[in-house]
């Protein structure tokens, strides 16, 4: 008898989640397009990139999105580069300071986003004292680099001064 009123209470409760799932499935849903649970936080909305250059999506036959986590460590640079094909960064812990050639650095920290620039030289610093993380979506080419590795740009300080000799 009592696995009988068990197996019926099972039964109960199936249906009911069945019933349940159907009324869910029938729910409206919102203007995101998802059911009125799920809450979507604007990030980013942009037109151009960071330096102001209008967001331009590859043509290419062999289309590739690629998404990576990017750690870098305290102190740590990512190196002068650029990327042929647009980025976009979201930073999920650190503060990342980044200096693009002939702009003034620009400060990003933990839940911000970025519309990287194509095609221009930059470099990314932790300056800080913990890692910076970040997830950097790439709208690429299968088959191709999505960054290309710069020298550092000349800076006053850098280029050798010629003194004449005196001799």
């Amino acid at each position: 008898m009592r696995s009988k009123t068990c197996g019926a209470i099972f039964l109960l409760l199936a249906v009911s989640a069945l019933f349940v799932a159907d009324l869910s499935a029938k729910e409206p849903y919102s203007s995101d397009g998802y059911t009125k649970q799920v809450v979507v936080t604007p990030i980013l909305r942009a037109t151009t990139t960071a330096s102001g250059q209008p967001v331009a999506y590859p043509k290419t036959d062999s289309p590739q999105v690629t998404a990576l986590l990017v750690e870098i460590p305290p102190g740590a640079e990512t190196g002068w580069h650029l990327h042929p094909f647009p980025c976009y960064a979201y930073i999920l812990s650190g503060e990342l300071t980044v200096k693009i050639q002939g702009k003034k650095p620009r400060e990003l920290r933990a839940g911000e986003a970025l519309v990287e620039v194509v095609n221009t030289p930059h470099n990314g610093m932790n300056k800080g004292s913990e890692p910076v993380r970040l997830v950097l979506f790439v709208t690429g080419e299968a088959g191709k680099p999505f960054t290309v590795r710069l020298p550092a740009p000349e800076t006053k300080s850098k280029k050798r001064s010629v003194t004449p000799s005196l001799s």
